[in-house]
């Protein structure tokens, strides 16, 4: 009997542990290193599109994560100041569009989802990733105790700030982009006179707010962008003035100024851009998620094109299961592509979110609404190649 071909996953999150998924689906003899003494995700939520919850619906865990996650009948497009909707995208219209309707989820929920599925003696705790390489017909890496691992392949999962990719390339040169992000968890219970009537994103000068339902309705999860050139420390876990948010929010919506009240706990980080980089795979060894092609937060898609790589890096190992380093490259040419265009749309989407000028908002906003109505099918703010994906058909490896 031929010994199952075995892949370490350097890094616990969301995409290492549907990456783990995908390849014990495929029968594949997988291991996953997290740094972390536990497996957990910070205390905010994530937006799952379509494509990602066709990734789920592959590895069967769509309903688990339906469970734990909430689901409205519109998603809203609305204008700062005045609650005016811009747009609004239904619910059963993504399901016959794309196949599949997304939803919002915690992260701390999605990961239990993730991990709690996978087998105990699979996951080693407390392994941070420090170097990578290929040593003849085995992969190799080390980690910061000093132990060293060998596979037939290594798949650097481990984040943003990835230990994998800048032992494959070298450092990477994120650039400040002058914009920050705010977020905070509230209970919907908590909310004076009640949350605000919409889902959605909220559009105004120099900034955009976006907030969903997580937790089957029981949380909100607030996502506020503001043009800040002044802060510039990049850390999720950061925590600010609660008055900060509030004042800088003070002249939006009535809502969303109620909201805001009710937050105890604000975190504030600043958001640096990446180039998307040339080359993701050497020799047994390749990258995914964060690790691979970190991306601004405005289209909501860094989850779920990790959950997209995991898919396809599975098939594609699966598709030349004698040629490990040929499959490496088949993933990264099927899946660099389409990844690195979604890095630059979302780029593309944080200068339009933020237009200062009445005019050009206007225009932005009639744009859209014009062309809702004409090709709905399209979308009133295009891109919907980006849902349309399903990271589960093996027509999407590039032969």
């Amino acid at each position: 009997m031929a010994r199952k071909t075995r892949i370490a996953v350097i890094g616990g999150g969301i995409g290492g542990c549907t990456a783990a998924h995908a390849l014990l689906q495929k029968g594949f003899d997988v291991h996953v290193y997290e740094a972390q003494p536990e497996l957990k995700e910070i205390g905010a939520g994530v937006a799952l599109g379509p494509n990602a919850m066709k990734a789920m619906r592959a590895l069967g865990l769509e309903q688990a994560v339906r469970d734990v996650a909430y689901q409205g009948d519109y998603q809203y497009l609305l204008s700062w100041k005045s609650g005016r909707v811009i747009s609004k995208n239904a619910r059963a219209d993504a399901e016959r569009r794309y196949g599949a309707a997304g939803c919002s989820v915690h992260r701390a929920d999605l990961l239990d989802v993730l991990s709690s599925g996978l087998p105990k003696e699979i996951l080693s705790l407390g392994a941070r990733g420090a170097e990578v390489d290929t040593h003849g017909n085995v992969a190799w890496a080390k980690f910061k105790d000093g132990t060293e691992i060998e596979a037939d392949a290594v798949i650097g999962a481990d984040g943003i700030h990835s230990a994998v990719r800048a032992s494959l390339f070298g450092a990477d040169a994120p650039k400040f982009t002058g914009k920050i992000c705010y977020r905070s968890v509230i209970p919907v219970d908590a909310v004076p006179g009640g949350p605000p009537a919409h889902n959605g994103t909220w559009l105004g000068p120099h900034g955009a707010i976006v907030i969903y339902l997580v937790r089957r309705g029981e949380l909100i999860n607030v996502v506020a962008h503001h043009d800040d050139d002044t802060y510039k420390h990049e850390s999720w876990i950061t925590e600010c003035d609660r008055q900060e948010p509030i004042e800088r929010y003070g002249q939006w919506h009535e809502s969303l100024k109620r909201l805001f009240s009710a937050s105890q706990i604000w975190y504030k980080w600043a958001l640096y851009d990446r180039d998307p980089i040339p080359q993701w795979t050497k020799g047994r060894v390749t990258v995914l998620g964060d690790a691979a092609h970190p991306m601004l937060p405005y289209l909501g898609q860094g989850a779920c094109q990790a959950m997209e790589d995991g898919c396809v890096l599975a098939m594609a190992l699966e598709a030349m299961p004698d040629d490990v380093p040929g499959a490496l490259q088949l993933y990264e040419r099927s899946r660099r592509p389409r990844a690195s265009q979604v890095v630059l749309e979302a780029r593309a989407r944080g200068v339009d979110n933020h237009l200062v000028s009445p005019l050009a908002a206007l225009k932005r906003d009639a744009t859209i609404w014009l062309r809702q109505r004409i090709s709905p099918d399209r979308g009133g703010r295009g891109l919907t190649w980006i849902p349309s994906y399903d990271p589960g058909s093996r027509s999407v490896l590039v032969i």
